[in-house]
């Protein structure tokens, strides 16, 4: 494969903890292949006139605390050099986030292909797009009625999770069980006074066991690791703390993955990252769906090869 130029929109990379993030095991499974590795951060993004351009950082990198990444060149760059972008901002999906996505869409000319589509990631909203199946998912009610989340919380005695519409990394979620005094505290400072829609969804007792992220390329399911809350906490995300256990994929999750895919690949969605409880479907993770290098430790593969193979696959068809 000839080398290609790979760019990825993310957070600080002065900031990735490169025992766990799944975006640095992406750009250094693209450096051992040859590929020119380029970063970028939201606020470097901007429209030049003609084309969208940012300030860009060609990096080596290295699983190395402390000493991640090196820079070997930086300057305003077009996002038509880039053979393919990786679009890999932590959320919020915030109205600086949804501007990116409009931004990087500005080309003017070739395209570089994007893992994932602009589009794609702002029509699969996390926390609803999975709704779009509503027979893979818990009892859910998205509100900002404190009447309407009360009426809910009161009706589920195994209790309900809050969480925040935009939230991630487990941030803001609560478990509530009825008749907790603090029902309308809680819903009043999660719905901001009633002006903000949240997400109320049935509890699922199997989630003690925890819950399971999958990660599919190019709509296929190719590793899941299980991650099992702290005894004091009901979050198993390991962004919270929770620990990653090696697991198997069961047919009912399979069936999840195969009802979702044609829905993810008409929206350009190829790297995709779904939680899954007992055998119920939580959340559809595009944004920088994490869990790759876990996956990559417990099973002994490359989750990331599998996807710099579909980024190789895509920009040569492109050719």
């Amino acid at each position: 494969m000839t080398a290609l130029t790979l760019g990825f929109l993310m957070d600080p990379l002065e900031t990735v903890r490169v025992d766990h993030d799944s975006t640095f095991a992406l750009m250094l499974e693209a450096q051992r292949r040859g590929h020119r590795v380029r970063y970028f951060e939201q606020p470097w993004l901007r429209f030049g006139g003609s084309r969208a351009e940012a300030r860009m950082r060609t990096v080596t990198v290295r699983r190395e605390p402390g000493r991640a990444f090196d820079i070997l060149d930086e300057e305003v760059r077009p996002l038509t050099e880039l053979d393919a972008l990786f679009l890999r901002k932590d959320p919020p999906v915030d109205a600086d986030f949804i501007q990116a996505t409009h931004l990087v869409e500005l080309h003017n000319g070739r395209t570089p292909v994007f893992i994932n589509n602009p589009v794609g990631i702002r029509d699969a909203n996390e926390k609803l797009f999975g709704l779009r199946f509503p027979d893979l998912m818990p009892e859910t009610l998205i509100a900002r009625n404190m009447a309407d989340l009360s009426r809910f919380v009161a009706d589920h005695p195994a209790g309900t999770i809050l969480k925040p519409v935009e939230g991630f990394g487990g941030q803001g979620i609560v478990f509530l069980a009825p008749g907790d005094r603090n029902t309308r505290s809680l819903l009043e400072v999660l719905t901001v006074g009633g002006r903000k829609a949240i997400v109320a969804q049935a509890y699922l007792p199997e989630s003690r066991n925890g819950d399971k992220r999958i990660i599919l390329v190019n709509g296929e399911p190719c590793g899941a690791v299980l991650r099992v809350p702290a005894s004091d906490d009901h979050r198993g995300n390991m962004a919270a703390g929770g620990k990653p256990v090696k697991t198997e994929l069961t047919a009912r999750e399979r069936e999840i993955c195969a009802r979702i895919k044609p829905a993810l690949l008409e929206r350009g969605l190829y790297l995709v990252g779904i939680d899954v409880i007992g055998d119920w479907l939580t959340e559809v993770n595009v944004t920088s769906p994490t869990g790759i290098v876990e996956i990559d430790h417990l099973d002994q593969v490359s989750v990331e090869g599998k996807v710099i193979d579909l980024a190789e696959q895509l920009v040569g068809a492109r050719r």
